[in-house]
């Protein structure tokens, strides 16, 4: 005969079993009921609140809320060209920062420091990434505000190549200098020695045109009718001469000389003059 401990103790064995089912069933922890006795969820589910707090930032990538600063949005736009690069096109680049005043030096057709340092400023004043790399978009922007540059423009301070050699500068010792190009070739026997930009005299003092010959070397001289230096002089025609120019090397083709015939490098002019001797032939021509 089965006593009432016995059904007790069963009722309970099965109580138990129900509550490990429905353990295993609901998760880590038995199923909680409210204090009415009716089951609640195991699961605690927030529903988001979409009011803004106070000092929550809203808004997608970039966006700021009030007194804070903008952060900016990376760029995918492709990289045309960077620091290191070189060429027409770096020139250009450089010729159109000048036109609205981000760069002053050049243009030289090499990506230096100073030009990725202007693409910052730029970059930076129009709400773009100051990466210094010109890319797409900041190429864009600066096509849009700047005209294309001519050919003084792009060779400002000298650096463009040189057109062919008249033909008497083909045989002997002779500074072949072109207006058209305006360079100077050192040719000796038809072979070019060296190159160089030169600067002509203006509209009211132009350089004379022809064949003429070096008659005078002047290491240290200085204008008697202008009272300005004249370095490494070698003097072909009158007072005409070709010489260094702390001008050119300044300015560049933004200015002019009295007639004689410009260099912007020192060093090359300083070569050019230990090499020419006296009575060496100059031509000038277009």
């Amino acid at each position: 005969m089965r006593t009432r401990g016995t059904r007790s103790t069963r009722r309970a064995s099965a109580a138990v079993a129900a509550a490990a089912a429905l353990t295993a069933l609901c998760g880590c922890t038995v199923q909680p009921t409210d204090p009415d006795g009716r089951p609640r969820s195991p699961v605690h589910i927030e529903i988001p609140d979409n009011t803004p707090q106070p000092g929550a930032r809203t808004g997608g990538p970039g966006d700021a809320g009030p007194g804070r600063t903008p952060r900016p949005v990376r760029s995918t736009a492709q990289v045309l060209w960077s620091r290191g690069d070189s060429g027409r096109d770096v020139r250009e680049l450089q010729a159109r920062l000048r036109q609205i005043g981000w760069l002053f030096d050049g243009p030289t057709g090499s990506y230096d420091d100073l030009t990725e340092q202007a693409v910052q400023g730029f970059q930076g004043k129009r709400g773009l990434p100051r990466t210094g790399r010109t890319d797409t978009v900041t190429w864009q922007r600066l096509l849009a505000m700047t005209h294309e540059p001519g050919r003084w423009e792009l060779y400002l301070m000298g650096g463009q190549p040189a057109g062919p050699p008249d033909r008497r500068c083909l045989t002997g010792r002779v500074l072949c200098i072109d207006k058209t190009s305006r360079t100077l070739r050192w040719m000796v026997d038809g072979r070019t020695l060296s190159t160089m930009a030169v600067r002509f005299g203006t509209e009211y003092t132009p350089t004379r045109e022809g064949v003429f010959q070096v008659y005078w070397k002047s290491r240290h001289h200085v204008s008697t009718l202008y009272d300005s230096p004249m370095p490494y002089a070698l003097f072909f025609s009158g007072g005409q001469a070709v010489h260094y120019s702390y001008d050119f090397a300044a300015r560049g083709y933004a200015g002019g000389s009295h007639g004689c015939v410009n260099v912007r490098d020192e060093a090359a002019i300083s070569r050019l003059f230990a090499q020419v001797r006296v009575g060496d032939r100059v031509v000038v021509h277009w």
